[in-house]
C-alpha cells in the first residue's frame, strides 16, 4: 500500500513517563468491552507488574474524527516501546467517555466520497430544551439507518466496502445506544493492535469511582480556590484551556431532571446549574451508594479517577486536553491519587496515493496543500502566464515605480501639497497593472479548470472544509478503499515516531 502518513507533532514535549506501582482491581474486569483482544489484555493486566498507557474519547457516529483512532493507536504504539524499556506488561487501554452529553458533536460524520468531494451524514438534532443526555442512555434512533445509507452511497465499490459497512452496521444500530454503538466498533477495529476499550459507565466503575466523585464533592472549596492559583500559575494556557474556572461549580456531574447536570456550590450544599435541583451532602452519599451511575466527572476530575481506578502511567492527549491537563496536579494532591503523565497523541496527515499523483504532476509538496486556500491555485495559474507577459509586467511595474518616485521628488521641490496627487496616479497606474493580469489569470483559470479541480480536490482530502484531516474525517471510508491493513501499517508509522521521539528526547536530557 502507496498510502503516507505524514507527522504533524503537537506544541508539546514529549518524555518517558515514569513508572509505577501496578495491578488492576479484578471487580473492573468486567467493564472492558468484549473483542478479541479482550481476554489477552486482561491475562497481562493480572501480572505483577502491569502498566497501562491510556487514552480516551467521547462518542462519535461511525467512531468520530480521525483524531480518535489516532489518540488509540498512540496508547499501543508508546505501549510497546515502554514494554520492551521496562520488561514488563504495558497494556494499551482506550477509555470510552460515554458520560459525555454533546450529542451535537457526537451524532455527525464526515467523508470523502467516490469523486473527492466532502460529504456528510448526521442524527437528528434533540431539541434545545431537551434534557442533556448522556451518549450511555442516548439511543440512536432509526436515524442511524440513513446515515448508513448516505455513508454507503458515498463509499466507491472495492473489495473492502461491504466488510467495513458491515463491521458499522453490526453495532450502530437504532436501539443502540450512542455510547455503546462507539464502544463496540472501536473495540472491533482496535483488537489487532492489542488495544481494549474501557467502559467508564459500566455500573462496576461506577461504583469504584464514587468515593473519590464524594471525596472531590467535600473537598470541593478547597480544589475549587487550589485551581484558581494554579490557572494564575499557568498564566495564559489556562485562558486557553477551554475550562471556567472560580465560580464555585464543583468538579463533579449528576443526572437529574434535566440530564447531566453541573454541581455547583450553593448554601452549604450544591444546585445543578440547568435544572435548579437543590442536593446537601448528605443526599449525594445516598444517591453514591444506591444510585452511583448518576454521578460522573467532569473533564478535570476524569484523568484523576482513571488513575485510581487504572495503572496508567501516561494519558495521551491533544492539544486541548493536554492545556486543561496543566492544570490538574492540585485536584491529584487533594485526593491522594498517584498522577498519570499527559503526553502528547500522534498527530498527523493520512496522504493518499491519488494525492500523491496530483503533488507529483504540480512539482508540489503537502505543505503547499495546507497553506492558504487559493494562493496556491493563484500561483500555479500565474506560472503559466507566457515568459515574456510575465517579464513585461515586472518590468512595467519596476518602470512605474521608479518614475513615480522621481517625479515625486521633484513635486515635493516645487510644492509638497503636489505629492499626495503624484502618489494617488502612481498607484492607479500600479492598479491598472494588476487589473490586466487579474483579467489574464481569470482566462487562464477558466483554460485550467481541470487542473485546479484536481488541486482543489487534492487539498479537500488533507485540509476538508480548511480544516485539519484528522478533526474533520472518520476512518471508515479510508479503511472502505484500501482495507483493515490501513489501521495496522498506521499503527507501525505512529510506533516508529515515538520510539524516534522518545529517543532524541531522551538524549536531550
Amino acid at each position: 500500500m502507496s498510502f503516507r502518513f505524514v507527522p504533524t507533532p503537537l506544541d508539546a514535549p514529549l518524555a518517558l513517563p515514569p513508572v509505577r506501582d501496578g495491578g488492576l482491581d479484578p471487580s473492573l474486569e468486567q467493564a472492558f468491552v468484549p473483542s478479541a483482544a479482550r481476554e489477552t489484555a486482561l491475562e497481562r493486566l493480572r501480572r505483577p507488574g502491569a502498566l497501562a498507557v491510556t487514552s480516551g474519547q467521547q462518542p462519535g457516529l461511525f467512531t468520530g474524527a480521525l483524531y480518535t483512532v489516532h489518540k488509540a493507536l498512540s496508547t499501543a504504539a508508546l505501549a510497546r516501546v515502554l514494554e520492551r524499556q521496562w520488561g514488563r506488561p504495558v497494556v494499551p487501554i482506550f477509555w470510552v467517555a460515554g458520560d459525555d452529553h454533546d450529542f451535537a458533536e457526537a451524532s455527525e460524520a464526515s467523508w470523502l466520497t467516490a469523486d473527492g468531494s466532502l460529504a456528510s451524514a448526521a442524527l437528528p438534532p434533540r431539541p434545545p430544551e431537551a434534557p442533556l443526555t448522556p451518549m450511555y442512555r442516548q439511543p440512536l434512533g432509526e436515524g442511524v439507518a440513513v446515515a448508513l445509507e448516505a455513508l454507503s452511497a458515498g463509499l466507491p465499490a472495492s473489495e473492502f466496502r461491504d466488510e467495513t459497512l458491515a463491521w458499522l452496521g453490526r453495532h450502530y444500530r437504532p436501539e443502540a445506544t450512542v455510547a455503546a454503538a462507539f464502544a463496540g466498533a472501536m473495540a472491533e477495529l482496535l483488537a489487532p493492535a492489542g488495544i481494549v476499550c474501557f467502559d467508564s459507565t459500566h455500573p462496576a466503575v461506577k461504583r469504584a469511582a464514587a468515593p473519590l466523585v464524594l471525596r472531590a464533592l467535600e473537598r470541593a472549596a478547597d480544589i475549587d480556590a487550589d485551581l484558581e492559583r494554579q490557572a494564575e500559575a499557568a498564566g495564559q494556557a489556562a485562558k486557553t484551556s477551554g475550562v471556567v474556572l472560580g465560580d464555585g461549580a464543583a468538579l463533579v456531574m449528576l443526572e437529574g431532571a434535566q440530564g447531566r447536570d453541573r454541581l455547583v456550590a450553593a448554601d452549604g450544599g450544591f444546585v445543578t446549574r440547568r435544572g435548579r435541583e437543590q442536593f446537601d451532602l448528605p443526599a449525594l452519599r445516598r444517591i453514591a451508594e444506591s444510585e452511583p451511575t448518576r454521578l460522573s466527572p467532569n473533564v478535570l476530575l476524569r484523568p484523576v479517577i482513571e488513575s485510581a481506578l487504572l495503572p496508567t502511567v501516561a494519558y495521551l492527549g491533544g492539544p486541548a486536553e493536554l492545556r486543561y491537563l496543566a492544570l490538574t496536579p492540585p485536584i491529584y494532591r487533594r485526593l491522594d491519587v498517584v498522577p498519570q503523565r499527559p503526553l502528547p497523541r500522534w498527530s498527523g496527515v493520512l496522504v493518499e496515493p491519488r494525492v500523491d499523483r496530483v503533488l507529483e504532476k504540480f512539482g508540489l509538496d503537502l505543505p503547499d496543500l495546507l497553506g492558504r486556500p487559493g494562493d496556491l491555485e493563484s500561483r500555479l495559474v500565474r506560472s503559466q502566464l507566457p515568459a515574456d507577459t510575465r517579464v513585461a509586467l515586472e518590468r512595467l511595474r519596476e518602470a512605474l515605480e521608479s518614475g513615480y518616485a522621481t517625479i515625486e521628488r521633484g513635486a515635493a521641490e516645487i510644492d509638497p501639497t503636489l505629492v499626495r496627487p503624484v502618489q494617488g496616479a502612481r498607484n492607479q497606474a500600479l492598479a491598472g497593472t494588476q487589473d490586466v493580469e487579474k483579467k489574464l489569470v481569470q482566462h487562464l483559470k477558466r483554460r485550467q479548470e481541470t487542473e485546479l479541480s484536481q488541486i482543489a480536490r487534492a487539498r479537500t482530502a488533507v485540509q476538508p472544509g480548511g480544516k485539519p484531516q484528522e478533526r474533520v474525517l472518520t476512518v471508515a471510508p479510508f479503511i472502505g478503499r484500501y482495507g483493515p491493513a490501513l489501521v495496522t501499517d498506521l499503527g507501525e508509522a505512529i510506533e516508529s515516531w515515538y520510539a524516534c521521539a522518545l529517543e532524541g528526547a531522551s538524549a536531550r536530557s
